[in-house]
């Protein structure tokens, strides 16, 4: 699109599914589902992304003029450790941040000492792959529950009216445990379908207080998530829209049979994705 965000529709907020790091050299059906959502959006003017791979007590928000690469992880080819992702940050963008969040009572401060993880830089590879947004990362707080997370959403909305996307990096299913590491298209495991059906039907009917509460009502919740981090950052892309009832499911499957990939766009600006190929 020619136009800037500025001048459209409010951004919707996303939740990405980044599964497993492999997906940077593997790009499967969700690369090309992220590529078709960076390239249908109106260009932002940055991007703030919460990762599960950066977790402190209290809001941080990355602060560095240019963020330097994590490779957080161990064990992979050596292919993948060779990646960067050189985004300019955004400093003024990230003060911004962290005031909007002092602003809303929470104690945020910013933070130079991260970077981008592989929760953020190996969505942001398929959705920006110029590498040319300006990117900041948000700590996340693993130990609040879901309505914590939509909060902080909530507080950072009215960037999208900025130009700012505001993106939820996590799995839509994450037990490492159940993983079939030798066989990357392995199919849907029908516990993880039942979940997102349920998710999905909750979505629909804009039972927000069910969905905070998933853990304790929604099929096979623990066994999809053994711990939940992996899944808060949906809450927050779900805060972050100015209608999260307003919504466009991307499906692009599942990998290595336990985590399923599906990205959500949240508010008015989800129907710039409602007709893309990409949509489920």
């Amino acid at each position: 699109m020619s136009t800037t965000a500025a001048d459209s529709l409010p951004l919707p907020s996303l939740f990405v599914s980044h599964g497993s790091p492999m997906l940077a050299v593997e790009p499967g059906r969700t690369g090309p589902l992220l590529a078709g959502i960076g390239a249908t959006l109106p260009r932002p003017r940055g991007i703030v992304v919460v990762s599960p791979h950066w977790e402190t007590f209290t809001p941080r928000v990355g602060n560095q003029a240019k963020p330097r690469v994590i490779h957080d992880f161990g064990g992979f080819p050596p292919a993948l450790y060779e990646l960067d992702y050189p985004a300019p940050g955004a400093p003024a963008l990230a003060e911004h941040v962290a005031q909007r969040l002092r602003d809303g009572g929470l104690p945020a401060h910013t933070d130079d000492g991260w970077g981008l993880d592989h929760g953020a830089w190996v969505p942001l590879r398929y959705l920006y792959p110029q590498a040319d947004v300006p990117v900041i990362q948000l700590s996340l707080q693993s130990q609040q529950p879901p309505a914590y997370h939509f909060q902080v959403g909530q507080l950072l909305a009215p960037l999208a009216k900025e130009g700012i996307l505001l993106v939820g990096s996590g799995s839509f299913t994450h037990n490492l445990r159940e993983l079939r590491r030798n066989d990357a298209d392995s199919g849907d495991a029908p516990h993880t379908l039942q979940f997102l059906q349920w998710f999905l039907d909750r979505m629909q009917a804009g039972d927000r207080d069910a969905l905070f509460g998933y853990r304790t009502t929604a099929p096979h919740a623990v066994r999809n998530h053994p711990s939940d981090e992996h899944l808060l950052t949906l809450f927050f892309a779900m805060g972050a829209a100015d209608d999260w009832t307003q919504l466009v499911h991307l499906d692009s499957g599942s990998t290595y049979h336990s985590l399923r990939m599906d990205a959500f766009a949240f508010g008015t600006g989800s129907r710039l994705l409602a007709q893309q190929p990409v949509a489920a």
